[in-house]
């Protein structure tokens, strides 16, 4: 089943390791099939506290997801995300 995986990112805390971290995840989809849905693109608040961006990735299933998300290449470059921002990420499986 297609699955999801969504940052919003909250609060950039850090810009240097922020870029540092673009840089590096947009290498660590190397070998890995995911096709970005949404990046940062245009947004309007409904609910909740504003957010500063979205990003959307889609994945064959749940398996490649977490693939990806555990890769060595992405573990990497998650810990410059870790310190220049305050995110949430969640996978989700479409229907």
């Amino acid at each position: 089943m297609t699955t999801y995986i969504v940052f919003t990112r909250e609060k950039t805390t850090d810009p240097a390791e922020l870029k540092t971290y673009g840089e590096m995840a947009g290498a660590a989809s190397a070998g890995h099939k995911l096709t970005p849905l949404v990046i940062y693109g245009k947004q309007e608040v409904l609910e909740g506290p504003e957010i500063e961006g979205v990003v959307v990735l889609s994945f064959a299933n749940a398996q490649e997801a977490k693939a990806w998300y555990n890769s060595d290449a992405y573990k990497a470059a998650r810990e410059h995300r870790f310190k220049g921002a305050e995110y949430r990420a969640v996978m989700v499986e479409g229907i």
